[in-house]
């Protein structure tokens, strides 16, 4: 979470005087270098989890979170230029000795895979255990967390506040450990009736991110409360990072249902820039994020648009591979003479580089996000298309709503994209073009998959369709292990 939200004046000040000792003594005399701290809020004491005297990862977030292009600058430091002597890229007129300054809250949510790794050790500890992280940006704390726990692309990241939450105390007991589920754990320990005193005794999580969570919960009741939906209560709840998937599963609505009630009421998010100075100077780069505020930042523009749709987080199977297709396709269509604008929520990639792009749309990619985009862009000037085929699955996966909502989808028709998921479609096209292929079969029952497998013969492979690298594949060698798949 940027900026630290639980650090003294005094505690943070002592971080730095620490952190300029650590690069002294090890010897950085210039470049990228970053270093992670712990204190113990019981008596103040520092430990120094680890510092990487390099450009990594962690630098990248830093740079996405504050609009300041550390590697970037760090390459003029190498070669003899000094802070007073760099301009910001994003003012335009301050110096990079200008301290970036923050007038919003950046929440990183790592992505887990231990379903992969059945045999791992999913207990989260200072080793590095994620395979990818999503980024959000929001006008506060609980704004910012939910969006980047539905920019985390999967199932059960996003708060759930129906059903029966579960025994409190089993709860509880359960979030004592650290892990990847676990800050859901603590949202259904509190459905469940735990006081913000339990929930620090058993996970010592800082009593004010539990005081935010209380919060978020309160918005919830709120919610499902209310006689009806009226501006007020929407708002507020947006406002808080609520998506309108939440809201209708709250308030038994489909999604649709809740944004047609929204859009009728005219409350949609404003686009505001990052800027590195809290808006003490006027931003020239279009960065943007997603606010239920007052003012849109989005300026108005005449040459013809097109959004291209990131890949959000990385995932095993899916990497930089995506990201290299989407920024090429930036820089092809920004030659042929079109404003390039990007969506993505990925901190580690290139096309959330400020100037990959000519607008850059730091938000979840999900479909009502990106569909809020598309109006704000469509208000700004003419769109010629989005563009949804190179960031890999979850923008194949919006293909076919995106254009159900109205949305030009460029390039592969959403209907084409279906036709190569849908193995069983793709499986006739092979076979009405006479075009060789392993055989193969198409089941949703498992007395459908046995009589494919028989026929086949095993082993045979088995997996879902819609899902890129590998993901729910298995090699499946008798009728048992079938059966359990």
């Amino acid at each position: 979470v940027a900026p630290a939200m639980t650090l003294t004046d005094r505690e943070y000040q002592r971080l730095r005087d620490v952190g300029i000792a650590i690069i002294r003594e090890v010897g950085v005399d210039t470049g990228g270098c970053n270093i992670q701290f712990a204190i113990d809020p019981t008596d103040g004491r520092v430990i120094v989890i680890e510092m990487n005297p390099r450009v990594s990862r962690s630098s990248a977030l830093a740079s996405k979170a504050t609009g300041f292009p550390i590697a970037k600058i760090a390459a003029k430091l190498a070669v003899g230029y000094t802070l007073d002597e760099i301009p910001n890229d994003i003012t335009e007129k301050t110096p990079a000795s200008f301290e970036p300054t923050l007038d919003y809250v950046v929440v990183k949510a790592p992505r887990f895979a231990f379903e992969k790794f059945p045999s791992a050790d999913s207990t989260l500890t200072t080793t590095m255990k994620s395979v990818g992280e999503a980024m959000a940006i929001g006008r506060n704390f609980t704004e910012a967390l939910q969006k980047a726990l539905r920019s985390l692309e999967k199932k059960g990241s996003q708060f759930a506040f129906t059903g029966e939450p579960g025994d409190k105390t089993e709860l509880l007991a359960e979030a004592v450990r650290p892990t990847d589920g676990r800050i859901n754990t603590v949202m259904q320990a509190i459905r469940a009736g735990a006081t913000q005193e339990e929930v620090f005794e058993a996970t010592k999580i800082d009593p004010w991110f539990v005081d935010q969570l209380f919060l978020i919960k309160e918005i919830a009741d709120e919610l499902a409360s209310a006689e009806r939906l009226d501006a007020e209560l929407i708002a507020e709840a947006k406002r808080h990072g609520f998506s309108d998937v939440q809201i209708g599963e709250i308030r038994g609505l489909r999604e649709d249902v809740v944004r047609e009630v929204r859009h009728a009421l005219g409350i949609r998010p404003v686009y505001k820039t990052v800027d590195t100075c809290a808006a003490e100077f006027a931003a020239k780069t279009p960065y943007f994020y997603s606010s239920y505020d007052e003012e849109s930042e989005v300026a108005t523009r005449t040459k013809p648009a097109v959004i291209i749709l990131g890949s959000g987080p990385n995932r095993i199977g899916q990497g930089i591979e995506f990201d290299y297709s989407c920024v090429h396709a930036s820089f092809a269509l920004s030659d042929a003479g079109f404003e390039t604008v990007m969506v993505n929520c990925n901190p580690e990639t290139v096309s959330t580089d400020y100037d990959t792009s000519d607008r850059l749309y730091f938000e979840p990619l999900t479909l009502e996000d990106v569909l809020e985009i598309v109006h704000a862009e469509s208000l700004a000037g003419p769109i010629a298309g989005v563009v949804v085929q190179l960031g890999g699955q979850t923008p194949l996966g919006l293909s076919q709503a995106l254009k159900d909502n109205g949305v030009p989808v460029v390039g592969t028709s959403p209907e084409a994209i279906h036709a190569a998921e849908d193995r069983g479609a793709f499986g006739r096209v092979l076979a009405e073009a006479g075009l060789p292929a392993p055989k193969h079969g198409t089941a949703t029952t498992f007395a459908a998959a046995k009589a494919i497998a028989d026929e086949i013969g095993y082993p045979v492979l088995v997996r879902p369709s819609y899902v890129l690298g590998g993901r729910g594949m298995e090699i499946v060698y008798d009728e048992a292990r079938l059966e359990s798949y």
